[in-house]
């Protein structure tokens, strides 16, 4: 049975890049928050983000539709939306599948 291990938080990715990089905390975070308010940015506006041997943030406009209620069997409108979805890189499958 497969369990979570853990979260990554941007903590966690700003300590990898002091680490490596020997950029000081403050600035690993910040570099960290530029990064992540970049992506959201982008993906605010209507842009897929793609990140290279990673994946892809892809947006999607879905639109309005009839569902139902489980408990009740009641159709009701669902309204129109956008949702983000995540595709992994073949690298990274790989990487999973593997386990490391």
């Amino acid at each position: 049975m497969m369990r979570s291990v853990g979260t990554l938080t941007r903590a966690d990715l700003a300590e990898t890049i002091n680490r490596k990089l020997g950029f000081s905390r403050a600035e690993s975070l910040a570099l960290v928050e530029e990064i992540l308010g970049k992506m959201c940015e982008a993906m605010a506006t209507g842009e897929n983000v793609k990140i290279s041997g990673f994946g892809t943030f892809i947006l999607r406009d879905k639109r309005e539709r009839v569902g139902r209620n489980p408990k009740t069997g009641i159709e009701v409108p669902i309204t129109p939306r956008r949702v983000m979805t995540f595709r992994a890189s073949q690298k990274l499958k790989d990487r999973i599948t593997k386990g490391g």
